[in-house]
């Protein structure tokens, strides 16, 4: 398998927070939107290895309270969910903090809407079109991603668990995975909304990332 990323989002408490940094994800992803029911609401981040990256993930939340939220728990990435315009970013950009821009998608989705992005973000991140911004449980065709003609680097989201190791393996090995920057995984690896399993997650990340 090429070299591609780790991302466990949706980190709500204090002990599963360190028991699944120590599985050394590359990413950590913490939700601050209220409606969530993985919003994450303690005070403080507990300490985890710089190698990982910490990931505030929001939907159509203010430019402020991004920047209270980057210098409280010292965040490294923002993630945005909701329908935040390239100008937005642009504007968060000037913090100099990496930004993912999250897309949900299904087979009608117009891939030309990211052309305007393409200069503000550093990855988008491509879920599955759901009720919610995210966290839905299922994945979307990621045949549809041949539509796909940017070369910006993206995330793969949207219901990926255990049973899809095998169909994960062979969109990596294809055409399709050509700017995949790393897989993100949430609510099929978790026994309750915010607490991850990390016997899933530790049997899914051998069977894709040490095989």
């Amino acid at each position: 398998m090429k070299n591609t990323k780790l991302k466990i989002c949706g980190m709500k408490y204090l002990e599963n927070i360190q028991e699944i940094a120590s599985l050394k994800p590359d990413y950590l992803g913490f939700i601050f939107w209220d409606e969530s029911s993985r919003k994450f609401d303690l005070k403080e981040l507990p300490k985890i290895e710089s190698s990982i990256k910490k990931v505030g993930v929001f939907v159509d939340e203010t430019l402020k309270e991004i920047q209270n939220k980057i210098e409280t728990f010292k965040l490294d990435v923002i993630q945005l969910h909701g329908k935040e315009s390239a100008e937005f970013c642009g504007n968060l950009k000037n913090e100099k903090i990496e930004i993912i821009k999250a897309f949900s998608i299904d087979n009608d989705f117009d891939f030309s809407r990211l052309k305007a992005y393409e200069n503000v973000v550093d990855c988008f991140l491509f879920d599955t079109k759901g009720k919610l911004p995210g966290g839905n449980g299922t994945t979307f065709d990621w045949q549809v991603l041949e539509n796909y003609n940017l070369e910006k680097p993206f995330f793969l989201s949207g219901g990926i668990g255990l049973s899809e190791t095998n169909k994960i393996q062979e969109f990596l090995s294809s055409n399709l995975s050509k700017y995949c920057y790393a897989i993100d995984i949430n609510s099929r690896f978790e026994t309750e909304p915010g607490l991850k399993n990390k016997i899933e997650i530790e049997k899914f990340k051998k069977l894709l990332y040490e095989n």
